[in-house]
């Protein structure tokens, strides 16, 4: 006769293996964030991070146009303190109205 198979050990702290954080906080944590090129937009981004890393550095933005120059990849290098507030920035970024895409 055969056993079942034993359950898995529990991971992270609510037993959720997407809960357990891969990054060592803190630690220099690198977003891409892509939008219609207008005025505003970088100045907004920068806005959006240093609410959630009062320490950011907004001369370490890096800035990629698209083919066609009628949109702006824009990363934005945050220190990473947590995995909460990671999703946080996240979350404001993907909802503000000038992004498009967040990565």
């Amino acid at each position: 006769m055969t056993q079942p198979p034993t359950p898995s050990p529990v991971i992270g702290a609510e037993g959720d293996p997407r809960k357990e954080s891969l990054i060592e906080y803190p630690s220099s944590f690198p977003i891409k964030v892509m939008g219609r090129k207008a005025d505003g937009f970088v100045h907004a981004l920068a806005e959006v991070a240093r609410s959630f890393d009062p320490s950011f550095d907004a001369s370490t933005i890096e800035l990629r146009d698209s083919r066609e120059g009628n949109y702006l990849g824009v990363t934005l290098t945050v220190t990473a303190t947590s995995r909460e507030q990671l999703d946080d920035l996240y979350r404001a970024l993907s909802s503000h109205p000038m992004v498009k895409v967040v990565l």
